[in-house]
């Protein structure tokens, strides 16, 4: 009877897993729709991991209570790597493709303590360049793509350096469409670093302290377009390295689809990340406009 009830538990995590992601990623559940059944179960926690320590500070009426959830984040990944059970139904998908796949401890950390640096900077702690925020990115979605090939069994420095270019490009891209978002949140911590906002007329000094101008709608653009252009430079090195990518690893990358999609739309709009056609359908396209690109890639083995 304790297996038969473990075992329900262990599908309805899942089930959880895959409903978070529908809900809140809905881009990257159609990406993991195409992979292997067998790869499937692990990606789909991975990315439900990945969409609670995203949302923490979001959902949080109190910035506080965000930071708090992350630490409980930080301290359930000890936890399951002790063996101890944890009433949190990621938390318990987590632990069985944890157990099963062997999943890579550090990287789980990795993601989770970005999100909790990011958390704890103060209001007028602005990124100082670019490469901080791919860094940021490199932390909390690369690890993402690293751990569902290590799922996979698939081993491979190709794949690896692949998945580095892909989730930096759609770290970078994520963060420029969410900036309307982040300004609502919080006008002092917009993700346009120093090296960047000075460049382009966006930084200000006042009371002593460094801001950027978010309501420059003028100069903001300049500031987007160079942003997107480095995520653009990591998507072709990820392409370059596609013929020496194994056939098996190519289906966890078409995460860069998204990516690609998110850079077009933002060219469409001419780098006005405040453009309502941004928040249109799936990352700016119709669904089914968004769905035949993604399959179409998914047929012809790319990314």
């Amino acid at each position: 009877m304790n297996g038969a009830s473990t075992s329900n538990n262990i599908r309805a995590a899942f089930s959880h897993c895959v409903q978070q992601v529908r809900s809140y990623d809905y881009h990257h559940y159609l990406c993991l729709l195409q992979l292997s059944p067998k790869m499937r179960k692990a990606a789909f926690a991975l990315r439900a991991f990945n969409v609670e320590t995203a949302r923490a500070m979001d959902v949080a009426s109190d910035p506080r209570v965000g930071l708090m959830r992350l630490l409980w984040w930080q301290e359930a990944i000890d936890k399951i790597f002790a063996h101890k059970k944890i009433e949190h139904p990621t938390a318990q998908a987590l632990s069985s493709i944890i157990s099963e796949h062997k999943i890579n401890k550090s990287w789980l950390k990795r993601s989770v303590e970005a999100r909790i640096n990011d958390a704890r900077r103060e209001e007028n702690e602005i990124p100082e360049t670019i490469e901080e925020l791919e860094k940021y990115a490199e932390d909390t979605v690369s690890t993402i793509l690293y751990m569902t090939l290590q799922a996979g069994g698939i081993r491979s420095t190709a794949a690896d350096h692949a998945a580095s270019h892909i989730g930096k490009a759609s770290g970078l891209l994520l963060l420029l469409r969410s900036l309307p978002f982040h300004v609502s949140r919080n006008p002092q911590i917009p993700y346009i670093p120093v090296e960047v906002a000075s460049k382009h007329g966006l930084l200000v000094k006042e009371g002593g302290q460094r801001q950027i101008q978010m309501d420059s709608r003028e100069c903001l653009p300049d500031a987007v377009f160079e942003m997107a252009s480095v995520a653009s430079v990591h998507l072709q090195k990820a392409r370059e390295l596609a013929k020496t990518v194994p056939a098996e690893a190519l289906p966890v990358l078409l995460p860069a689809v998204p990516a690609q999609v998110i850079l077009d739309s933002l060219r469409r709009v001419h780098f006005d990340v405040f453009d309502p056609r941004l928040t249109r359908g799936v990352l700016g396209i119709s669904p089914l406009w968004f769905q035949v690109k993604l399959m179409w890639n998914a047929w012809r083995r790319t990314y």
